[in-house]
Order: C-alpha cells, then sequence, then structure tokens
C-alpha cells in the first residue's frame, strides 16, 4: 500500500511539476508529525517550499539572462570614495519604480569611476525584486542592430526587447560607430521612449555626443528623448578604480 502511495506521489509531482514537493513531502512529514502540526499546516509548508525555490530559481535564470561581466552588487560599491553619491538613492533605484514610470538612469564619468558598478548593482538589485534586466555593451548592441537590419530582423528584435524591463548599455561613446550603426542606435532608444527604460554608462559629457552620432540634429533630438524622464549621476573626478587600489594598499 505504501509503494503505491509512493508510486502515485511521484506520478503526481511530475504531471504538476512540482519538483520541490516531491523531494521533501516525506521529511516535511515526519517534521509536521514530531510538531504535532495539523494537515493544513503541512499542506501550507509544503507549498510554500515549493513556491519560494520557483521564485529563487526565476531570480538564478534572470540573473544568467541578464549576461552581466561581472556580478557586482551595490554593497560592494565604496560609497566613502564618491560622496557625492546617495546610496539609499541607488538602493531605492533598484526598487524599480523608475522602470514602472519609464524613465531612463544614466552615468557620466571619467574612465574608472565605478559606472558599470552602479548600473550592474542597480540591476542585480531589480532582478531580485522581479524585474527582467539585459546588460550589454554599446558597440555589441549596434552589431546586433547592424546584424538584424542585414537579415530584415528589425522588428522582431525590437519586440524581443521590449519584453525586457530595463536594458543597461555600457560603455556609450567609448568605440566609435559607423553613419549606420549611429541611426540604428537612435532608432532604438527611440523605440523605446515611453515604452520601457534604459541604464546608460558614457564617458561622453552631453556636448560631446554629436561626436558619436555625427549629427547635430538627431543627437539633439536622441538628447531631448533620453534625458527628458532621466535620472542622471555624473561621476567625476579620480578614478574610483584608482582611490579603491590605493585604500587597500594603505589597509595592507
Amino acid at each position: 500500500m505504501m509503494a503505491t502511495t509512493t508510486l502515485l506521489l511521484e506520478h503526481m509531482t511530475k504531471q504538476l511539476r512540482t519538483p520541490t514537493i516531491a523531494q521533501n513531502y516525506e521529511s516535511l512529514a515526519r517534521e509536521a508529525e514530531e510538531r504535532n502540526l495539523s494537515y493544513e499546516e503541512y499542506l501550507l509548508a509544503l507549498l510554500d517550499l515549493e513556491v519560494k525555490t520557483r521564485e529563487e530559481n526565476l531570480k538564478q535564470r534572470r540573473l544568467k539572462q541578464a549576461t552581466f561581466p561581472v556580478h557586482k552588487t551595490l554593497d560592494a560599491y565604496d560609497f566613502s570614495l564618491m560622496p557625492s553619491l546617495n546610496r539609499n538613492r541607488f538602493l531605492t533605484l533598484g526598487q524599480g519604480d523608475f522602470v514602472e514610470k519609464k524613465e531612463n538612469i544614466i552615468f557620466l564619468g571619467n574612465s574608472g569611476t565605478g559606472k558599470s558598478h552602479l548600473a550592474t548593482g542597480i540591476g542585480i538589485e531589480m532582478i531580485q525584486n522581479g524585474y527582467k534586466v539585459k546588460f550589454i555593451t554599446a558597440s555589441e548592441l549596434v552589431e546586433e542592430l547592424l546584424m538584424a537590419k542585414e537579415e530584415h530582423k528589425l522588428n522582431a528584435l525590437e519586440k524581443k526587447w521590449l519584453k525586457l524591463d530595463v536594458i543597461i548599455i555600457d560603455e556609450l561613446g567609448y568605440v566609435p560607430f559607423s553613419k549606420v550603426g549611429s541611426e540604428l542606435l537612435f532608432q532604438f532608444f527611440s523605440s523605446r521612449y515611453e515604452r520601457g527604460s534604459v541604464i546608460i554608462t558614457t564617458n561622453l559629457e552631453f556636448s560631446e555626443w554629436t561626436s558619436l552620432f555625427g549629427d547635430d540634429k538627431m543627437t539633439a533630438a536622441l538628447l531631448d528623448r533620453l534625458t527628458h524622464r532621466s535620472h542622471i549621476h555624473l561621476l567625476n573626478g579620480e578614478s574610483y578604480r584608482f582611490r579603491q587600489s590605493m585604500k587597500q594598499n594603505e589597509g595592507g
């Protein structure tokens, strides 16, 4: 009788796709018996474990799909080296309210000031809060757009990107684009305007963006759209990486 029950439970949990229940129903049943729990309390504990495991697995999948080159959290950023930045402000941004409002975040600053770290940290925080995030460098994005144009798949690519809550576009301005590449990137930003959020890191001041896009009017129109509803953070001064390195050396 017991063997039949076990076989049926294995079959049903497989059919219902509840692997965590399958793995834990026996041990939780023994625990429930020892603690004199009611049937309802046992069932609740079992279902709670299944739900929490699914939520954690979903977060791990989204972290993987986000393709962060390095896993850097906001907690790992030393805000004492950049006193102009407010740690709590970034934790608030990580809760995703700006995504609901279709706003953007732009980090401007010299190389090594921690722009990518902060963008990644916000992205990871957002995944923990249930959002879909993608990290890509500006040059990789342009390559993808050029390939999609060549294969007549720009509309399909745009739909794919719009399924994401926020796209982190790293290192805008580090690599120059071709005229077609610049136009496609402009179209990409335009298509997300008031439809989806972006986080941009760049080493170029807004006045220098024309050198990247090559057209005054197009650049002005792009900046107007990007900055219309944006949180803009300036990270200037000495390299964050250099100061962090010096601080570690002093500590040693």
